[in-house]
């Protein structure tokens, strides 16, 4: 065989692979997972385990962060465009359900709610759309309880002390974790007159702190405070504009929800934060993207609500 077949031999098996190795990379499932706040370490331990499931699986994970319907909807034609046949979200607005439907409906893209659950234009649950969240009241009342026992054992008079309850009411997630730990405090005897409902704009630790100064402001006579929300970042915030009004942290009782880096960090210090209910974030990001991979690809469609 001489040199000329030879380079023709070896250049037709180049193409061939290269060949192969296209139609594979082509033939790869990708699914979109798109979150509401992609800054917050939740969500960027969600992303984390959907591609470590993608890893082990053989797919791929389009990431993007949407925390508005118009990056919502944007998100949705992105992904579309890149090959995708199904998405993941943690919607910024439940309300947002509908639209994201029929969006996703026009796409052909099957879609899997996490976290926070659609709701239709009645707000009632969009029970036709796979969820897969977490008891957000158990949580809460988990944050109430923890409250109150802090709350007895600093032998604090209940005519003094008053509760920031910082809400997210949009939000049914916070609705039902804020709403559980205030049912708690209640039930065990805490006077719900002292429990003042505080909105925050922004879910974050400026949102709590924002939150926290109105209500301050209205109660000058409280000498002491309990702070929960949401989230960490919510309650930390609450605390922090509780120290910035001259409270000490013998004054303060904060309880979060999440467990992440932003908590953990605080806990090392000498603030009124004083605990959190950890949540594990690996549920909602790898098995939510195997779910969507299996409905994809085995035609496996996810339970309604996990």
């Amino acid at each position: 065989m001489n040199m000329k077949r030879i380079l023709v031999l070896l250049l037709a098996l180049a193409l061939a692979f290269c060949l192969v190795g296209g139609l594979a990379a082509q033939s790869k499932v990708k699914i979109g997972f798109l979150v509401k706040m992609p800054e917050e370490p939740w969500f960027q331990n969600e992303w984390k385990f959907a591609d470590l499931a993608g890893k082990e699986l053989g797919f791929d994970v389009i990431k993007i962060g949407t925390t508005d319907g118009e990056k919502v909807l944007s998100a949705i034609d992105n992904i579309a465009a890149q090959g995708a046949k199904g998405f993941v979200i943690c919607t910024p607005d439940t309300k947002l359900g509908p639209a994201i439907v029929a969006k996703a409906k026009a796409l052909n893209l099957k879609v899997l709610a996490v976290d926070d659950r659609f709701v239709n234009a009645n707000d009632e649950p969009m029970v036709d759309v796979p969820y897969l969240g977490i008891s957000a009241s158990k949580i809460g009342e988990t944050v109430g309880l923890a409250c109150y026992a802090e709350f007895k054992a600093r032998g604090w008079k209940a005519a003094e002390t008053g509760v920031l309850a910082i809400s997210s009411n949009e939000l049914q997630t916070a609705r039902d974790r804020v709403e559980g730990a205030t049912k708690a405090m209640v039930g065990k005897g805490f006077p719900a007159a002292n429990i003042y409902d505080s909105p925050e704009k922004t879910t974050d630790t400026e949102g709590g702190f924002n939150a926290a100064n109105v209500t301050i402001t209205q109660h000058p006579n409280i000498k002491n405070w309990i702070v929960f929300g949401l989230n960490d970042e919510t309650a930390i915030g609450g605390v922090r504009a509780l120290e910035g009004r001259g409270f000490k942290p013998a004054n303060i009782v904060g309880v979060g929800i999440g467990g992440a880096s932003p908590a953990i960090n605080e806990l090392k210090k000498n603030t009124g934060f004083v605990g959190c209910v950890l949540l594990a974030a690996r549920q909602h990001g790898y098995d939510t993207a195997k779910l969507m991979f299996n409905w994809i690809t085995k035609n496996q469609v996810p339970p309604a609500d996990t």
